[in-house]
């Protein structure tokens, strides 16, 4: 029997868990796209019901995969989907929306980002994602890769205090985040989504990484995993095409890191210890 997946709270009082999966690059090989829906299939069973997807992901391929996955069961999945800043205008964020919806088949996604900074005022894109939230077409708004600059800029606009998530690169090897971001999103109640919280694989060949896992009798994969979930307010969105990897993924909710781990984990991959600029992929 597995452990619950722990959950964090939105600003408007939804619980989801603290290990979904992402998307990244599903859909771009047809032939991977069966193995794919099966493995985002099993992530639902597993109880990793927050899957993240954007309508750049193989110009909507990704979404499509997504959307075969959940026919039949929309309702056990929290869809995050996002919009890319060159189609963040009032109309254009719209319209991108109800592409996604399109391609996913379903009527609302339950989380909508904006996936990066771009020329549209934030005030514009804000008022087409509260106007998307009042037409039912999303449940709640977001960001993706905003400092914290951007973020105060943004709660400085009307309904910009509505944000409810903040998705950013953070995983041990890139914890630049920990020494002003995640805090100021923490205090505010605004959760942090990791993205590549496995640094797209390189983590899992790192040699600290690896004696931790073995004394653990863990994988590497497990251990980042299990790091980012002692973060509060923390979502980590691994992507795997592969059942046998979504149950490693869920396997590591399982994994109880102790304060010595910690410390172990902070040695070799030291947080740090001023301003950094935020990373991206």
């Amino acid at each position: 029997m597995h452990d619950p997946i722990p959950t964090t709270a939105l600003p408007d009082g939804r619980q989801v868990p603290v290990l979904g999966q992402g998307t990244w690059r599903m859909g771009d090989a047809p032939s991977r796209k069966a193995d794919e829906v099966k493995s985002l299939q099993l992530g639902l069973d597993l109880d990793m019901t927050l899957i993240d997807t954007a309508e750049m992901y193989g110009n909507g391929a990704s979404e499509r995969v997504v959307g075969e996955a959940v026919r039949g069961r929309r309702d056990d999945a929290f869809i995050v989907s996002k919009v890319l800043p060159s189609n963040a205008s009032r109309m254009g964020t719209e319209a991108a929306c109800e592409r996604s919806l399109r391609h996913l088949g379903v009527d609302h996604v339950d989380l909508y980002l904006l996936h990066w900074r771009g020329g549209y005022p934030l005030s514009e894109t804000v008022a087409a994602l509260e106007a998307l939230k009042k037409a039912g077409k999303i449940g709640a708004w977001g960001v993706s890769n905003f400092d914290v600059d951007d973020m105060e800029e943004l709660l400085s606009v009307p309904d910009g205090k509505n944000v409810a998530v903040n998705q950013v690169l953070y995983n041990l090897s890139r914890r630049g985040i920990e020494f002003d971001l995640l805090p100021w999103c923490q205090s505010r109640g605004i959760a942090t989504m990791a993205y590549s919280p496995l640094d797209e694989g390189r983590l899992l060949k790192n040699p600290d990484l690896v004696h931790i896992a073995k004394a653990h009798q863990a994988t590497p994969a497990q251990i980042a995993l299990a790091f980012l979930k002692t973060r509060a307010g923390v979502i980590s969105i691994p992507k795997t095409g592969s059942a046998a990897r979504a149950r490693e993924n869920r396997d590591a909710i399982d994994l109880q890191l102790t304060t010595e781990n910690l410390a172990d984990l902070d040695r070799a991959f030291p947080p740090p210890k001023r301003k950094r600029s935020l990373e991206m992929i």
